[in-house]
């Protein structure tokens, strides 16, 4: 394309020309600019307007749910002996807690192993059970021998024995059974242990032995006297010359003793009591608080007969009695016995300890479960995988001691119980197979019976944690205490005392209802900025005249203006009376005296202003939850089914006891579905052995639910005896989803224990809801969709059909305003849509601003082709002119 000079030729500026008629046609360009920076800044209000509603609706979240308005605070004054949290069920006030013992779970450990990966015993097919429970009764500790024979005399020299690593205080004069056992419950403070002194007897073989007595007939005829001393206490005696029969004898040692004589009445005050007869040779003394008893005879000059003596020589004789003690730890730990002579006190030093008169009960509550051994897997690595696997409440793991060297066995099972607890005690038994005795090694290593063999050591009992409560006495099975104060939880961290402080969370609810008030003007600021018109500057905001503000803000002073409905026993219906009021200009303001006043008097009715709150006359008809669609009002309540758990009873009596076959299998069904689930259905192993009716149930329960897969699927039943003796199982769940099924599939048959029983599904519960049929599942009923109670679910409990009084339901504040906010905001919401209209219609503007560009380009080509071609024209009649003037002016001077 050539060089284009227009104007040159003809002297017309072109290029000015253009512009200025350009600059004519563009002027509309403006409009449309000035269209979508209307839209945009619409759009950007809109922005503004919806972080605005958005803060607004976050200021209700901690006031739509009513439990926000029941919390209380508690406060323990020393956090390092407890913490505690407290529901709207708790009572305010002061409570003075002291936590005595900390719960803890159960460890067992083994004997020393060389090798964790050697067979165990040879094999055979043992099947090994593990049960959970409480013992009751007797102690744990250690039962001593009797004490040596020289403390009697010479007591414990200090030293002799220690007690967990502390000095008990003996010396020369501690000498009896009794003095010991009170050296070590001096210390018993410091060492956890306590001691029991047992009975001092005497000999039973001093009279005489196998029926014969060897008393002799006293004979003091030579010149002699005699007396025969028991505990300090002259039970016969005989002057010189009497002859042998005459005197002190068998019988009339036994007369003496014998009825409310002055011997008997003398040892009675000295505390010794008698057993026997010295005629038979039985004859023996016994001291109950573990004292010492020195028998002696005392004999002057010539004296034949007595104690062992028929007939030669008595130079007198003196034994003395003594007893032993039974060491007791107060939490169940192990006991260390050392010192220079712990023999001489009774004990071997070491560390030991073992349940004593015990009982054992299992818990039918806590999982029972069986693991089998044999050849594929009788090695500790075996025996402890297996029972993690088992996952019936106790866990296993291997702990070497670190010894070495030719004949270490530094390898021990540890077996652990998985939860705290005093019911959390082990009892594990061990059965053969095909009537063949179980493993007697695996008998040794894990046999453990609280109230009989215990081939474990117990490194830590199961304990609950024991605590006071304003001096009334409670325990827990865990560190966590609830119930003890009602609707509270403690959390116990250390034994010591702290005071617990519950008090109503006012300080939240004000702080609440404050970010509530300021939230609403913060919005309402932001409205009136976006949609206000100013006079003196005759301008209005980006939002001025918009629909969708004038609805959002009619909407929000409607709802916040009326009075709350549908809430029985309440006397707060509207904002007002908690002290948020409207001003002049549309804000809220709010007089926290009044909203103090309300809180300090009215407490539990601020719920029903501001959440979604429903409250029934029936105590067990209880409210769940609610919809958007449910509508505030009371409504009658009709129960026509109530709904049932799915049982397998029993139609025969249990005997007293009921024998399990050796490898007797049950398929369980529990809570099954349709179709029918897999993990519903498993199969249980009972351990053979007899079982009275409670021992049964609990070891079915156990069993059951000690199937991880019904525990993963929150699936568990309890077992019960009847008043008839009938065994029932029953799922916990309620409705037609719960159902429990069994099958014999080997040993014993189910009907052994159930007769000819058969299962019965669960019902849901039915009924209606304002007269409206609801939808049960389980115990839950839910309102009837389309209805006024659409939406509305309620627990129903108890055991009463028919009307079941009313139940009123009510939307508060800020329940209402939560949902309109929701309306508008969100993808689907008024404000998003109104915004992506408005980014339409800015798109719109700007084809139309393109298509309108694209013409200028059009409209400026054709300018400057015309008047290019204007020039041109203009140039070249110019160049004529030019020419004709130079002609003319020729021809004149020709």
């Amino acid at each position: 394309m050539g060089i284009s000079s227009p104007g040159i030729g003809s002297g017309i500026d072109v290029n000015t020309i253009v512009s200025k008629l350009m600059a004519v046609e563009s002027a509309p360009l403006a409009d449309y600019d000035k269209k979508s920076a209307s839209y945009l800044a619409q759009v950007s209000a809109f922005g503004n307007l919806s972080s605005a509603l958005g803060t607004f609706q976050s200021s209700l979240s901690s006031l739509t749910s009513v439990n926000s308005f029941q919390s209380l605070l508690s406060t323990p004054s020393d956090t390092s002996v407890m913490t505690a949290t407290a529901s709207s069920t708790a009572q305010p006030g002061s409570y003075r807690v002291n936590i005595t013992q900390l719960a803890q779970a159960q460890t067992l450990a083994s004997g020393g192993y060389k090798s964790t990966t050697s067979a165990v015993g040879l094999g055979n097919k043992t099947t090994i059970n593990f049960s959970l429970g409480t013992v009751s009764g007797g102690t744990f500790g250690i039962t001593g021998t009797q004490l040596g024979a020289s403390l009697s005399s010479g007591g414990l020299t200090p030293g002799s024995i220690t007690i967990n690593n502390t000095t008990i205080a003996t010396d020369g004069t501690t000498r009896s059974a009794r003095l010991l056992a009170d050296a070590i419950n001096a210390k018993s403070t410091t060492t956890g242990v306590s001691a029991k002194p047992s009975a001092t007897v005497s000999s039973a073989t001093l009279f005489g032995s196998s029926g014969a007595s060897t008393f002799g007939s006293v004979d003091t005829s030579g010149g002699g006297t005699y007396s025969l001393t028991v505990g300090g206490v002259e039970i016969a005696a005989q002057a010189t010359g009497v002859a042998g029969g005459s005197g002190v004898s068998a019988a009339s040692i036994d007369a003496a003793l014998t009825g409310n004589t002055a011997v008997a009445r003398a040892l009675a005050d000295a505390n010794i009591t008698v057993t026997g007869t010295a005629a038979d040779g039985t004859l023996q003394f016994t001291n109950p608080d573990g004292s010492n008893i020195a028998i002696a005879e005392n004999v002057t000059g010539s004296v034949t007969g007595g104690i062992g003596n028929s007939g030669a020589a008595n130079i007198g004789s003196s034994t003395t009695a003594v007893g032993s003690i039974t060491l007791v730890a107060a939490d169940g730990s192990p006991i260390s016995v050392g010192g220079t002579n712990p023999a001489g006190a009774g004990f071997t030093a070491g560390v030991g300890g073992a349940y004593l008169g015990a009982g054992f009960t299992a818990d039918a509550s806590r999982t029972s479960g069986n693991i089998v051994i044999d050849s594929s897997n009788n090695t500790l690595q075996g025996i402890m995988d297996a029972i993690n696997k088992g996952n019936f409440g106790v866990t296993a793991s291997i702990v070497s001691d670190g010894s070495s060297g030719t004949g270490a066995t530094p390898n021990h099972l540890i077996l652990t119980s998985s939860a705290t607890g005093q019911s959390s005690t082990m009892k594990i038994t061990l059965a053969g197979s095909s009537g063949n005795p179980p493993d007697p090694d695996l008998v040794s290593l894990l046999a453990y019976d609280p109230s009989g063999t215990q081939n474990l050591s117990q490194k830590a009992s199961a304990l609950d944690t024991q605590a006071t409560v304003n001096g009334i006495a409670v325990t827990s099975s865990s560190t966590s205490i609830s119930g003890a104060i009602a609707g509270v939880s403690i959390s116990a961290l250390k034994t010591g005392t702290s005071t617990l402080s519950v008090a109503k969370d006012s300080s939240s609810l004000t702080t609440s209802v404050n970010t509530f008030v300021k939230a609403y003007n913060d919005l309402n600021s932001q409205i009136v900025q976006l949609s206000a018109y100013n006079a003196d500057s005759k301008t209005g905001g980006p939002l001025l005249g918009d629909s969708t503000v004038r609805n959002l803000q009619a909407s929000v002073r409607r709802q916040m203006s009326s009075s709350i409905t549908g809430l029985q026993g309440t006397s707060l219906t509207n904002l007002s009376q908690i002290g948020v009021s409207f001003q002049k200009d549309g804000s809220l303001t709010l007089d926290n005296a009044k909203l103090q006043s309300a809180i300090n008097n009215k407490f539990n009715d601020i719920a029903g202003l501001f959440a979604a709150v429903g409250r029934g006359t029936d105590p067990d008809v209880k409210f769940a939850s609610s919809t958007t669609k449910t509508q505030a009002g009371e409504y009658a309540i009709n129960i026509s089914q109530l709904a049932t758990q799915g049982v397998l009873q029993g139609t025969t009596p249990l005997p007293a006891e009921t024998t399990i076959d050796a490898d007797t299998t049950w398929t369980v069904t529990l809570n099954d579905t349709v179709p029918s689930n897999i993990n519903n259905t498993a199969t249980i192993t009972l351990p053979a052995g007899t079982y009275n009716p409670s021992q049964m149930a609990t070891l079915l329960q156990s069993s059951i639910n000690g199937v991880s897969a019904f525990s993963n699927n929150g699936a568990t039943v309890t077992a019960t005896i009847g008043d008839d003796g009938t065994l029932k199982l029953a799922s916990t769940r309620y409705g037609s989803k719960s159902n429990i099924h069994i099958i014999s599939t080997g040993g014993t048959d189910l009907s052994t224990v159930f007769g000819s029983g058969a299962p019965v599904d669960g019902k849901d519960v039915a009924g209606t809801i304002g007269g409206y049929t609801a939808t049960g599942d389980g115990q839950t009923l839910t309102g009837a969709p389309g209805a006024p109670v659409d939406g509305l679910k309620l627990t129903i409990a108890g055991d009463t059909t028919g009307s079941r009084g009313s139940f009123g339901f009510s939307q508060g504040y800020a329940y209402q305003l939560n949902t309109l906010a929701a309306g508008y905001l969100g993808s689907s919401g008024a404000i998003a849509s109104r915004t992506t209209g408005l980014n339409n219609s800015v798109k719109d503007v700007q084809k139309q601003r393109d298509a309108f560009s694209s013409r200028l380009t059009d409209i400026e080509a054709r300018y400057r082709a015309q008047y290019s071609a204007l020039d041109t024209s203009i140039a070249s009649m110019n160049t004529t002119a030019s020419f004709l003037t130079q002609q003319f002016a020729a021809l004149s001077k020709a």
